[in-house]
């Protein structure tokens, strides 16, 4: 089986415009921090559930943010890319050591805080680039880490019983899925 088919990219390229689509037609003016890791989060954890390839993730995110920066989604100029990338390469690499973890809510929080952390150390380094002070930077930071958590726990609540319920209805093949939730499935 080829590792990379045309139906992974298709879904992976679907998963990106669908994250972009949203992130730019509802432009959500809600003025909380971290609103839209929920989205981020979802989409980075559903392309590793629905494509369990190492790299899928990080395809992904290479796409969302090569289409954010092309339809010029979000502020930043550039630097969109780099909002989508960090967490997708941290995620990614988070995945390698817990390859299921989107379909368990406790390991996709391991991984989404740690996709959270980098986000967080993009808005650093922003904000260092713009020549603010360590103290500003430092609750930034705090603020901005806090708000992440808060909407990526929600992602990682939504995306498993998301898994479980494509899976259930044969959505998913056998061969995409954990060994544990096969004999499970029956039970849904």
């Amino acid at each position: 089986m080829n590792a990379r088919s045309l139906n992974d990219a298709l879904l992976l390229g679907t998963l990106a415009l669908l994250f972009v689509a949203v992130k730019s037609v509802f432009r959500f003016k809600l003025g909380l921090t971290g609103h839209s890791m929920f989205f981020l989060m979802t989409t980075l954890l559903l392309a590793r559930g629905l494509v369990p390839v190492k790299g899928s993730v990080f395809y992904c995110g290479l796409i969302a943010g090569l289409l954010a920066m092309v339809l010029g989604v979000g502020k930043g100029g550039p630097l969109v890319l780099l909002k989508f990338m960090m967490p997708a390469v941290a995620v990614e690499l988070a995945l390698w050591l817990l390859p299921f973890a989107p379909w368990y809510r406790l390991q996709a929080m391991v991984v989404a805080f740690i996709g959270v952390a980098a986000w967080t150390a993009k808005g650093v380094l922003e904000l260092a680039l713009a020549g603010a002070t360590y103290e500003v930077m430092l609750v930034q930071a705090g603020w901005k880490l806090f708000g992440g958590c808060v909407f990526a726990t929600l992602a990682c609540l939504l995306v498993p019983t998301l898994l479980r319920h494509l899976a259930h209805h044969q959505l998913i093949p056998a061969n995409r899925q954990p060994a544990k939730l096969q004999p499970a499935q029956e039970a849904c």
